[in-house]
């Protein structure tokens, strides 16, 4: 597959070049670079419609489904009311129709007032503050250049963002550490203030001008923040923090929220009063002129910028870091630390972060202390408790337990929809009131709304909107959402949904198939049914209506109901294709009838021979979503992203369904155990092994869950052995044979590695223990003996092919 080509989503927009405070610890006046002393102070109307031009113009090429502009400075209010709101209509105007835009100003705060904050209510501009803590801490840098106070200024501008009329404009406070600061006392204070969140920044510093380290102490600002996360984590981690949730985030194998810790591309430019592009702002610590890129908006595109060296080194990810940082055990989630503070003249940008000692302190406390990543927290708190993991190490797992999967399942869709929300242009109003329905369902009727935020294909949408890989916009997820939630609560209340191409998707329901190019339409509903309006048409249509496929606007989902379990067949929801094979089109009745025979004897089939899986299979598998194999082949699939649901062709037999179902949900409840522990150790050199199922090396995770799923594989077989006659129980005891034999070596393979956490261990001698049980029943000497001789084969051939077996690249 083709790497997406690198695109520009961030634009700090330079509104004035000059500020009414002399912070000592700027970077802008008092690091190396000067260059701001040539520039205008104020940015031109021409150079905002250039500029605006030039980000609508990259943003329709790469297809961006939003953009994200700060207004900054010196201090961009300086530049008045009138240049502000240029600013914001000409991207507005520039974007309309491209990209959703994402508008913020950042500030010292010292000139806010009513004036300001109207013209941003107007405007849709979020609002971040400068604040250093409680007035001792913000005095030390943060003052006039008579040395006058600024922090009754700033408080009073945190004031009015907190009034009601304003509250929504309000983006969070900015702090600059510094060690001589009571750390507890400056979290303390910015907390009083109830920002709705808190950014802590390293003070900008190089391997030429390294940060104070008072009394040489190794780590002080590790120190500084751990006594801050102490008593953030202490408090029940009351507001978002993005340097520890940055950390947390990418322990997880997630994102970073900021570009000064993580492995990926830097996406932001730096806009000048002047109209010239450069690099972050950050660089200007480093030596003068280092951010610089010699283009502008006038001669130059945003592509052309990216082509820039300094732009192309920060794309490459691990392979631009240091070789010291590559070998680090932390650097996935440090990333090397930010650019501007790994310099020094001589070898330039190719060194460590000058706070590297801090970073690796930093981010080890905090995988150490967070119970949610620390080895030992299934030994304390967790979704799953100490003996129900063992339970799902063996393989199986109860309904119950299955069931505190979900949960944990269903509270990380919450917090991607958290997160998805606050990506939302504050102007989006389809989004806004999307967002305050859901709080406002979750408040009232929680269980029809945690319905439709569990449907399978919601975390998959979520990431690729925070992924910025999505074609659509916040609105349309959260709206259809939202409007799914409705219309199970049945009390009326009128939902605006965007509507995706003549389709208007309601998750974990169906889909209203709309004549016309209708862009939005109106959802309402009630205990009889819902009406839909679009484009002065109204559609009236029951909840019973649909089913048989005779209506031709609606296309409800099917639910296929058995004694102990019901599941979803969806084939409406456009977002399913989240498999590696393609999704079938909609089912018609007859062959929906067919799957819903089918499902009714492969369940019976579970409960009858599989009883140790199907309580969580029933607990777990709300969803089967069908699938096209246009050769006839028996493919299925599951999903990490997608938990509660399994894909699959419908096979020849329904015993063959069992077989599948039981297999992909092996996959489902491990991604879930995943996400909540750490069983493996990062792999950071790429190595690969063997799978005896495969003729392909396999990353050791991959390897683990292939084992995991063909426990009930190799259990399937063992079972059908004994429950069938003549040519049927032959197949099934060579094949349970076969099996049992892959798991063994598979399992054996992943114990070998070496990469396994302490938690791993218990964890793999758990599917071990369950397999070795299986070893001591009897197989017929043919069957066991092709078995072996087909391992034999498979592992000399598979030898042959890769013989740098464990390191393979």
């Amino acid at each position: 597959m083709d790497r997406p080509s690198p695109s520009l989503s961030q634009f700090v927009l330079k509104m004035h070049s000059r500020c009414d405070l002399a912070c000592d610890h700027c970077y802008v006046y008092e690091h190396a670079d000067t260059s701001w002393r040539g520039r205008p102070k104020v940015v031109s109307e021409e150079t905002l419609a250039r500029t605006a031009q030039r980000i609508a113009e990259h943003a329709r090429a790469h297809r961006l489904p939003a953009v994200h502009v700060v207004l900054h400075g010196g201090e961009p209010l300086l530049a008045g009311p009138d240049r502000l709101r240029s600013a914001a209509e000409e991207l507005s105007r520039a974007l309309d129709g491209v990209s959703a835009l994402d508008l913020r100003i950042h500030t010292n705060g010292v000139l806010l007032n009513e004036r300001f904050c109207d013209l941003f209510a107007e405007l849709g501009i979020k609002v971040g503050v400068s604040l250093d803590g409680d007035k001792a801490s913000n005095d030390r840098h943060r003052r006039y250049a008579d040395g006058r106070s600024s922090h009754p200024q700033v408080l009073r501008a945190v004031e009015l963002l907190n009034r009601p009329d304003y509250r929504r404009l309000f983006a969070g406070l900015l702090c600059t550490i510094d060690v001589l600061n009571d750390p507890v006392a400056v979290y303390d204070a910015l907390v009083a203030l109830d920002p709705p969140r808190i950014d802590f920044l390293l003070p900008h510093a190089t391997w030429d001008v390294p940060p104070p380290r008072p009394g040489g102490a190794p780590t002080p600002y590790a120190d500084w923040l751990d006594a801050v996360f102490r008593r953030w984590d202490a408090a029940g981690r009351p507001i978002p923090v993005r340097i520890f949730d940055s950390v947390l985030r990418t322990l997880r194998g997630e994102s970073s929220l900021t570009e000064s810790l993580g492995l990926a591309p830097a996406d932001l430019v730096v806009i000048e009063t002047d109209g010239t592009f450069e690099q972050a702002d950050s660089l200007k610590t480093a030596y003068d002129a280092a951010p610089a890129t010699g283009m502008d908006v006038f001669a130059n595109t945003l592509d052309d910028v990216l082509r820039h060296p300094g732009m192309l080194a920060r794309q490459q990810g691990l392979q631009q870091l240091s070789g010291e940082c590559r070998a680090c055990p932390v650097v996935n989630s440090c990333g090397g630390g930010l650019y501007a503070h790994r310099y020094r003249t001589g070898s330039g940008f190719d060194n460590p972060s000058v706070f590297c000692p801090d970073l690796i302190e930093l981010i080890t406390n905090i995988r150490d202390r967070d119970t949610s990543l620390s080895v030992s927290a299934v030994d304390r708190a967790g979704p799953v408790d100490s003996a129900e993991l063992d339970e799902l190490a063996s393989g199986f797992g109860s309904g119950e337990t299955v069931g505190r999967l979900a949960a944990a399942q269903l509270e990380l869709n919450w917090d991607l929809l958290a997160a998805v929300s606050e990506r939302a242009p504050l102007a989006d109003r389809t989004a806004a009131n999307a967002w305050q329905l859901l709080v406002h369902l979750d408040e009232t009727v929680p269980e029809a709304l945690d319905t439709v935020v569990a449907h399978p294909y919601t975390r998959p949408w979520a990431l690729r909107i925070l992924e910025g890989r999505a074609p659509e916009t916040i609105a349309s997820g959260l709206a259809e959402i939202a409007a799914a939630g409705a219309m199970r609560a049945r009390r009326g209340d009128t939902v605006v949904v965007p509507v995706r191409g003549g389709l208007l998707r309601l998750p974990s329901l169906g889909s209203v198939i709309l004549p016309g190019e209708e862009s939005l339409a109106e959802v309402t509903a009630d205990p009889e049914g819902f009406t839909v309006r679009s484009a002065g048409r109204t559609l009236r249509i029951g909840w019973d209506e649909g089913v048989d496929g005779l209506t031709p606007h609606w296309q409800p989902v099917r639910l296929v109901e058995q004694p102990g379990w019901s599941v979803a067949l969806e084939d409406t929801d456009p977002l399913r294709d989240s498999h590696q094979w393609p999704v079938s089109e909609r089912l018609s009745s007859g062959e929906a009838k067919m799957w819903a025979e089918d499902l009714a004897e492969a369940w019976s089939l579970l409960q009858r021979e599989l009883p140790g899986y199907a309580p969580g299979v029933a607990a777990g598998v709300r969803v089967l979503t069908p699938l096209h194999a246009p050769d006839g082949s028996d493919v299925s699939a599951a999903s990490k992203e997608a938990f509660g649901a399994v894909a699959a062709a419908r096979p020849e037999t329904s015993d063959l369904l069992a077989l599948l179902i039981v297999h992909e949900f092996q996959h489902v409840k491990l991604g879930a155990v995943l996400d909540s522990f750490d069983l493996l150790e990062p792999v950071r050199d790429g190595r690969l092994f063997y799978a005896p199922w495969r003729d392909d090396p396999r990353p050791l995770d991959g390897l683990l869950q292939g084992a995991y799923a063909h426990i009930a594989v190799t259990d399937f077989w063992r079972v059908r052995r004994l429950s069938t006659q003549g040519e049927a129980a032959r197949t099934a005891e060579s094949r349970f044979a076969r099996w049992r034999e892959q798991t063994v070596s598979a399992i054996q393979v992943v114990a070998e590695s070496g990469l396994l956490t302490p938690l791993g261990d218990r964890f793999l001698a758990g599917m071990a223990r369950t397999v070795e049980k299986w070893s001591a029943e009897d197989v017929s000497a043919a069957a066991l003996t092709a078995a072996r001789s087909s391992a034999e084969r498979h592992r000399a051939d598979w030898d042959a092919r890769n013989p740098t077996y464990a390191t393979y690249r």
